[in-house]
């Protein structure tokens, strides 16, 4: 998680102060000493930082909190708030033009991920709104950008507008929006040229661009690793073109997540989508206040559900529940659920969005190794039906033979084979109610 180290920081700090009957002047003053310490190794504007602790303090020492019967929880309530706020408040929403086409014109600098946000946030558009997106190659000074989007556009089966490195981008773009207006489509997406820098030639080229297509949306992509930097790009780009949004990429990645809190504040133009990787669908709506709560280790279920419900097939898990029910779950059905759960995202991301994960016991700082996954694919994939069905079956040849087809030991077979047994076990106790102590579930990549 991008904000891992902040989070830490913060947790820590609420934790002091949480179950207080009583809290002072003097622990809401040192509380928002160790914040201020934490947004600032975090990268955190300073004057951001500065107007965040003066919010905050202002309204923790309030008559409200100070006479609650939970101030401490009072007080992490502010924090959250305040921490939501300053990130936006409320989730801002893309454009829908009056007309259609919608258009949507993508800038930002060279090496920020332009050219692949533009494929994700147009494979987003069609994948859960159910749009008919345009990708128009407008980037061309670098023709490898060109190359790029049509390969993402081959790879998402999505049509891409080029008219090559040699006609100007204000041409590509208005005869794109004709192109658009006749196939019906009601998206259509930029990618502008990018530069190692601003200069003023770049900004030029986007003023007419934006003058000929009138668009409804212009976004910044923004590497979020780059900290104050990319607040200082977002300023530029603002002040010359008007942002409407910010598009945060690799916030996945070991940043201090400054950025994030601070471009809000400082351009006033809202962070709309962010990168969680490297996957074409590895884009997000950004909702500040589900952020918050992540920040502060207090989970985030909403988009936990939401990840399920785009990735996980309704009725095959209804199939899943009956087979529990019947104690007939297979180590195919298995296989299939791993798949469905590994296209919701990296596995630690998925329980860093439970409430609680941070103070469980194992689970903080869980690093999944995606070999050891593959391992249990291949594992499952040496086997015969039969054996898949009926793993009572294996003896010491077979587990042998799938040893070597899929390149393991007979040791990990066999401990597969037991904690997949376990996991049987668990599910009948689960599905029949059994009262009393329950034993963990110990999944088989962990």
């Amino acid at each position: 998680m991008a904000f891992e180290g902040l989070a830490d920081r913060l947790q820590n700090t609420m934790a002091k102060i949480r179950g207080k009957g009583k809290v002072t002047e003097a622990d809401v003053k040192e509380m928002m000493r160790e914040v201020r310490l934490a947004l600032l190794e975090a990268d955190v504007n300073f004057k951001v930082v500065k107007d965040f602790i003066k919010r905050v303090s202002e309204r923790a020492v309030g008559q409200e909190v100070m006479k609650s019967l939970t101030p401490g929880q009072q007080v992490i309530k502010v924090v959250k708030e305040e921490l939501a706020e300053l990130m936006g408040g409320e989730q801002s929403k893309i454009a829908v033009g009056k007309r259609p086409p919608t258009v949507i014109m993508m800038v930002g600098l060279q090496g920020a991920g332009k050219t692949t946000t533009t494929g994700k946030l147009a494979n987003l558009l069609r994948k859960k709104h159910n749009r008919s997106p345009l990708l128009v190659a407008a980037d061309i000074y670098r023709p490898a950008a060109i190359k790029q989007l049509e390969t993402l556009g081959k790879q998402l089966d999505m049509p891409v507008f080029s008219l090559g490195d040699q006609v100007s981008p204000v041409e590509i773009a208005t005869k794109a929006l004709d192109y658009a207006k006749a196939e019906h489509h009601d998206y259509v997406l930029i990618d502008t040229a990018g530069r190692l820098h601003i200069d003023e030639n770049l900004m030029e080229e986007l003023e007419k661009v934006k003058e000929v297509t009138q668009p409804d949306e212009i976004f910044l992509v923004v590497d979020a690793m780059t900290g104050q930097d990319a607040v200082n790009v977002a300023k530029s780009f603002n002040d010359l073109l008007g942002l409407t949004g910010v598009v945060l990429t690799k916030l996945d990645g070991d940043t201090r997540g400054g950025a994030a809190l601070s471009i809000r504040s400082v351009t006033d133009t809202p962070i709309k989508f962010v990168g969680l990787g490297e996957k074409l669908d590895a884009i997000e709506a950004f909702h500040p206040e589900r952020m918050a709560s992540r920040i502060l280790g207090m989970g985030d279920v909403l988009s936990l559900i939401e990840k399920a419900q785009t990735n996980v097939d309704a009725e095959k898990a209804k199939e899943l529940e009956q087979k529990m029910r019947t104690a007939s779950f297979t180590f195919d059905d298995f296989l299939e659920q791993l798949g469905q759960v590994r296209n919701m995202g990296p596995l630690e991301d998925i329980i860093g969005m439970l409430p609680g994960a941070n103070k469980m016991k194992g689970l903080k700082n869980l690093q999944v190794d995606e070999k050891q996954i593959s391992h249990v694919e291949a594992i499952i994939k040496s086997m015969t039906s039969a054996e898949k069905i009926n793993p009572e079956m294996m003896n010491a040849s077979r587990k042998k033979r799938i040893a070597k087809g899929s390149g393991t030991s007979v040791q990990e077979v066999n401990r597969l084979l037991k904690q997949f047994e376990d996991m049987k076990k668990m599910m009948k106790q689960m599905t029949s109610m059994t009262k009393g102590k329950k034993k963990g579930m110990k999944f088989p990549f962990m």
